[in-house]
């Protein structure tokens, strides 16, 4: 079975940087496509940013864009979000998600517990 687990967030100032890991296990990493969501406090979950299997497309929500970047490591079955220039606005639990053959902006058949992100202004 799959398992995602995601990890990275903590405390940062406006205008900082995160980088979060998500490990994979349970199946063939390189067959899966890949993303990240995130939920604010009393909002909805909303995607972030998705990569393909092979890496090379990505797709990212308008207000993260030339922020984050997406990335992923089929070697050591890892993905990762490098969160750059950080606001307030991205407070909220991160998590990654995985579905095959590729994975949708509203939801996606496996997700990891989430890490909390708390940019302070």
């Amino acid at each position: 079975q799959v398992q995602l687990q995601a990890s990275g967030g903590g405390s940062v100032q406006a205008g900082g940087s995160l980088r979060l890991s998500c490990a994979f296990s349970g199946g063939a990493f390189s067959s899966y496509a890949l993303g990240w969501f995130r939920q604010a406090p009393g909002k909805k979950r909303e995607f972030v940013a998705t990569i393909s299997w092979g890496g090379g497309s990505t797709t990212y929500r308008d207000s993260v864009k030339g922020r984050f970047t997406i990335s992923r490591d089929n070697a050591k079955n890892t993905l990762y979000l490098q969160m750059n220039n950080l606001g307030p606005e991205d407070t909220a639990v991160y998590y990654c998600a995985a579905d095959r053959p590729t994975i949708a902006t509203t939801s996606a058949q496996y997700y990891g517990q989430g890490t909390l992100v708390t940019v302070s202004s």
